[in-house]
């Protein structure tokens, strides 16, 4: 489908046609349960975008695989609008732009699909730019975050691994840490979707201090188990902030959690859900896992896919081809 070009800033100077990016963004499972609003994990599932500018005028989309259906193909798509608008704040334009996007991460389900797309985004017009007027590694971060609101997902898209953010003075941050071999992701992903909206609007406007002081504590044990010593993950993954808040909104993730956590699993809600994120200590627990979750997804009726990912090491990455 071919549209045109939303109007552009006065002044903006024009790339030069035939330059071509590509860049592979990974799934991400945000809150990983105490963590809320600051922990993300990279896992091993990843969307596809090229974009290439021309010097035909207009926007041209293309979407295969996830959301085909469902997502707009002309200039409000949110990988086109995130590259004009990097470009724009740069000073920079476009005649005419050329994306294809290859989606394999499922949207609305809670593994960052959002901040995947806002990271193509950044990174592809980052790469169309002049070397000297590209945003820094920080910077790249600070304005991904900004465009989807909060860092714990695009942090470890970006980065890989366990990425832990925060904000500071409006200047979001995040550190990178290693994440343990052991550790091996299963998601057990619904067939329908849950706003992050509508799963924000359960959560209380407060909490008592006490609950505050126990979330802290769990989610400092998170970091240690993720990162030094995988026994401590049930524990770890204890939340007290926001899943029993939300769990009305996603009744069948409520019980698989439960179920798993009943067996001695370390399971949370992936993110604003609805899918459910079990961190296994190992291949066998991991298999032990996917048994569990498809034995009592059975038994619920539920058509859920069940996969066994793995944690990404290396976060987004970038090609540049010049024609």
């Amino acid at each position: 489908m071919q549209v045109d070009l939303p109007g552009q800033l006065p002044g903006a100077t024009l790339l030069a046609p035939g330059r071509e990016v590509a860049v592979t963004v990974p799934a991400t499972s945000a809150n990983l349960g105490p963590g809320f609003d600051s922990l993300g994990l990279a896992l091993s599932l990843y969307d596809t975008v090229r974009v290439r500018t021309t010097d035909e005028p207009g926007i041209t989309v293309q979407v295969a695989g996830e959301g085909a259906d469902q997502v707009p193909l002309d200039s409000s798509h949110l990988v086109v609008r995130t590259i004009l608008s990097t470009l724009a704040d740069a000073g920079y334009t476009v005649r005419g732009l050329h994306l294809s996007a290859e989606n394999v991460i499922p949207h609305g389900r809670g593994l960052g699909s959002s901040a995947a797309a806002i990271v193509s985004g950044v990174l592809a017009a980052n790469a169309l730019l002049p070397d000297a007027d590209r945003l820094d590694a920080a910077q790249v971060l600070h304005a991904c975050s900004a465009l989807e609101g909060h860092p714990d997902n695009v942090a470890p898209a970006l980065a890989g691994d366990l990425a832990i953010s925060w904000e500071t003075d409006g200047v979001f941050r995040s550190a990178r840490a290693a994440v343990h071999p052991d550790v091996v992701p299963v998601v057990a992903i619904p067939a329908t979707e849950l706003s992050t909206e509508r799963a924000r609007g359960l959560l209380p406007a407060t909490v008592p201090h006490r609950t505050a002081a126990a979330n802290s504590g769990r989610a400092a044990l998170l970091v240690h188990a993720l990162t030094m010593d995988p026994a401590f993950l049930p524990e770890g993954t204890q939340d007290f902030l926001h899943q029993d808040f939300r769990a009305p909104a996603m009744p069948a993730s409520a019980a698989l959690i439960q179920a798993l956590r009943s067996a001695g699993f370390a399971a949370a809600v992936s993110g604003a859900g609805p899918t459910v994120l079990c961190l296994a200590n190992g291949a066998s627990a991991a298999a032990a896992a996917e048994e569990l979750m498809a034995r009592q997804l059975q038994a619920a009726g539920e058509n859920w896919r069940v996969l066994r990912l793995g944690v990404e090491r290396d976060g987004a990455r970038v090609e540049v081809h010049q024609r």
